[in-house]
């Protein structure tokens, strides 16, 4: 089990909650196979992981992954902050956390809460680009930002500025008249060229 516990923390990191389930279910198929082979008559092996309890036998694990050091639920968070941030929001990210039965510290949440506006304006920009012309599209991006767990007023924030043109921060907005091909003094503004 340690060496199963070890493949998968060189792949990423887990939470003790994540790496438990998924050792328990490994654990779990270990049992059942040795069940079959044992119902079909084939001869038992002599491993010692299967007559031991189940629960303590992981407890055992998890005890010498924390003295290693391999395990570590701060770094686990961490590393969820680190690789979400950019394409969540804090709602989302303290939701995903929780289903691993870890919360967010409160110097971390203050941090992605000063940063959401920001966060969430930079994703708009990757997704869409352009300002909604009707309701059904802002409602669409909307619904976009909300999914990725950014709140209400950051979203609403976030559109206005859109619209305002202020979110392609030095670019031009794009105009659709007659002026938009126009260059020069006056380009682009309804003022009549004398």
């Amino acid at each position: 089990m340690r060496a199963r516990a070890v493949a998968w923390l060189a792949q990423r990191d887990h939470s003790e909650a994540e790496l438990r389930a998924k050792l328990q279910r490994a654990q779990q198929q270990e049992r059942q196979q040795q069940q079959q082979l044992d119902e079909d008559g084939a001869a038992r092996r002599a491993d010692p992981a299967l007559d031991v309890d189940p629960a303590q036998a992981i407890d055992d694990v998890f005890s010498w992954l924390r003295s290693r050091g391999y395990l570590d639920d701060r770094r686990f968070v961490a590393s969820r902050i680190a690789a979400r941030q950019s394409q969540r929001g804090l709602a989302k990210i303290r939701h995903e956390l929780g289903r691993h039965g870890l919360s967010l510290a409160d110097d971390d949440a203050a941090l992605l809460r000063g940063s959401e506006f920001e966060r969430a304006l930079a994703l708009w920009q990757r997704r869409f680009g352009v300002a909604a012309t009707e309701p059904r599209e802002a409602a669409r991006q909307a619904r976009f930002l909300a999914g990725r767990g950014f709140g209400g007023d950051t979203v609403r924030r976030v559109l206005r500025q859109a619209g305002s043109g202020d979110a392609l921060a030095g670019e031009a907005p794009a105009h659709d008249g007659p002026e938009a091909s126009r260059t020069g003094p006056g380009a682009g503004t309804d003022l009549p060229e004398d």
